[in-house]
């Protein structure tokens, strides 16, 4: 008997596949709903508004088409804060990797005792709530009295407190100091993943051939787990740009916008934190320009892996 999946056109064909998968397709509605109620919509929904002249709280939106693009690239607490975002990016992204890489090197160490201990240790500020951990960090870095200013002080490393989130010359990488502790955790769990995949027999014969300690991390397994660092890398950029919560229950962008980042200055546009009258569409331009950007950094990614696995094939063959 003929498989009628195979007779008919191929717009038939594939009906009737999906006909004969209705139930699994029917469980993927749930998920279809949500992503198209909060990634889809939200999406269109904030091209359309960076059209509109609008506070969001009335029914009296203005078409005013690109003008809130053209206000946006002439404002000059946009490009400083589109290059913090970026600065604290270049700062985090890498220090990140390269601390979490020293942890995951050494505790896939089988013969290192406690590893789980210290990688729970480690993964620990991950899942403290951002809240929690803003809280606390102000008051440990506060000028008066705060424990590491008085730490500092009592081992004569400093002459004075230094006020670390109140001085604008020391309040980004202040911060990015405390974002790398605190998600240093997650990317460690990327390299160990990609160290998993370092073949056992290759530590043997390593040791067959006298190459011991280092000169197998360097010359044997970090070129087999580099196509891993570019999307540990991408993965990494993308979190330190959505570092809202962190500044935001910090120092709210400031001391002076001195930690003003792209999402804290979308958010004061928006709703209007210090009092005057919300733009949402002016707010919803920035964070479409952002949004760009952000695609941009993963088409630079998808280039950068693509052209890594060519290079394999062609000294492959």
């Amino acid at each position: 008997m003929a498989d009628t999946n195979l007779s008919g056109s191929p717009s038939q064909r594939l009906g009737a596949r999906i006909w004969a998968s209705r139930t699994d397709y029917l469980f993927l509605v749930p998920g279809m709903l949500i992503f198209g109620a909060f990634i889809l919509y939200p999406i269109f929904a904030s091209e359309y508004f960076s059209l509109l002249n609008w506070s969001g709280f009335d029914a009296n939106a203005k078409f005013v088409g690109l003008a809130n693009y053209a206000e946006l690239l002439q404002d000059s607490f946009f490009w400083n804060a589109f290059k913090r975002s970026f600065i604290f990016t270049l700062s985090t992204v890498p220090a990140q990797m390269f601390v979490s890489l020293i942890f995951a090197i050494i505790l896939n160490n089988k013969l290192l005792k406690l590893s789980a201990l210290f990688r729970t240790l480690i993964f620990l500020p991950v899942v403290t709530p951002v809240a929690v951990i803003g809280i606390v960090m102000t008051i440990m870095l506060s000028p008066f009295n705060g424990p590491i200013n008085m730490g500092l002080l009592d081992l004569r490393l400093l002459a004075r407190p230094l006020d670390f989130l109140g001085d604008p010359k020391l309040v980004l990488w202040t911060l990015a100091a405390i974002y790398v502790w605190k998600w240093v955790g997650v990317t460690m769990v990327y390299w160990l993943a990609a160290l998993q995949t370092v073949p056992a027999e290759l530590y043997e014969a390593c040791k067959l051939d006298g190459v011991k300690g280092w000169q197998v991390t360097l010359y044997v397994v970090m070129p087999m787990i580099m196509p891993f660092a570019i999307v540990i890398a991408l993965i990494s950029a993308i979190s330190a740009l959505n570092v809202f919560p962190l500044i935001q229950s910090m120092t709210q962008g400031g001391p002076y916008f001195a930690s003003e980042v792209m999402e804290v200055y979308i958010f004061r546009y928006a709703f209007a934190t210090a009092g005057a009258i919300p733009r949402l569409g002016y707010a919803s331009a920035a964070g479409v320009f952002f949004g760009l950007s952000i695609m941009g950094l993963t088409l630079l990614q998808i280039f950068a892996v693509r052209h890594l696995r060519n290079r394999e094939r062609t000294n492959a063959a």
